[in-house]
């Protein structure tokens, strides 16, 4: 498994402009990068950290264990995060982070059905309570579901061939399987010629409607300005166009922000180079008028 380094930290504590005894909310958790880099960054700040996964939830409290006093980890999707703070007796809040991309920790993970490096079973499940899994949209929805979620979630120019191909070859089982279903569907020339695996945009929009990713996020940009204090901030790090458009476009069209982000933050070379899943982070930053 490759470590999870944490992307546009430094960008983020910077925009974020942390107070010493703020108190904030990290919606995705995951090895606790960014949590670890806020609690250095500012002393006597307390953070809660939010995440639906207890794989990611267990490696976050070791690596928080000495911070304990300034953290406090729940399990619970960001969709419900104005619920959370209300039950945790909060009024408002100094901050909002949420890292839209997939941790280290799910996408190295054989079992969980993230990847398409390994031959494993359609889950793609962030949280493994749930009933929905990718084997769920593969082998039951109708073609023309597929059809829409492999255009709208994946931007896929084969989506309707792809779509045919799964239900004409269900039923499919396990990422391997799901791989050369696609790999019938796109033609050899455009295969070869594609930057990223040929099957990258299919997972994404299959991962993105097993997770109902863009509601949860509608909810979460919705839900910030009832939970930011006055000037306090919402940083949000997307990985792909549909949610960096939808984070965007919220941040300049509501009257209760002020985008603070002009221009999209992206990874510098040197940290593309030293971590290649961080070329894709989007960073926008808003601030509560």
């Amino acid at each position: 498994m490759q470590a999870h380094e944490p992307v546009l930290t430094a960008e983020l504590i910077n925009l974020l402009s942390p107070k010493k005894n703020g108190i904030y909310i990290d919606c995705t958790v995951g090895a606790a990068g960014h949590i670890l880099a806020l609690l250095e960054y500012c002393g006597g700040c307390f953070v809660i950290g939010m995440d639906v996964d207890p794989v990611a939830l267990k490696i976050a409290e070791e690596r928080l264990s000495m911070y304990k006093r300034s953290v406090k980890l729940i399990r619970a999707s960001y969709a419900n995060l104005k619920s959370i703070v209300r039950t945790l007796g909060i009024d408002k809040v100094d901050g909002i982070i949420a890292d839209l991309g997939l941790s280290s920790i799910q996408l190295d993970d054989p079992d969980r059905g993230f990847s398409f490096r390994y031959d494993s079973p359609l889950d793609m499940r962030m949280n493994p309570d749930q009933t929905l899994t990718a084997w769920n949209v593969v082998n039951e929805y109708s073609e023309e579901e597929l059809y829409r979620i492999i255009k709208e979630y994946g931007e896929e120019k084969f989506a309707r061939r792809i779509a045919r191909q799964i239900v004409k070859d269900r039923p499919i089982n396990t990422t391997g399987e799901l791989v050369r279903v696609i790999a019938k569907a796109i033609p050899p020339k455009s295969r070869r010629s594609r930057n990223r695996h040929f099957a990258t945009k299919v997972f994404q929009a299959i991962r993105i409607e097993v997770n109902k990713e863009l509601e949860n996020l509608k909810i979460l940009l919705e839900s910030s300005h009832q939970i930011l204090k006055s000037r306090g901030r919402i940083a949000i790090i997307s990985f792909h166009s549909l949610e960096d458009r939808m984070v965007k476009n919220f941040f300049r069209e509501s009257p209760h922000l002020k985008v603070i982000t002009k221009k999209v933050v992206v990874p510098s070379e040197d940290e593309i180079k030293r971590n290649p899943r961080s070329r894709s982070a989007r960073l926008r930053v808003a601030e509560r008028v």
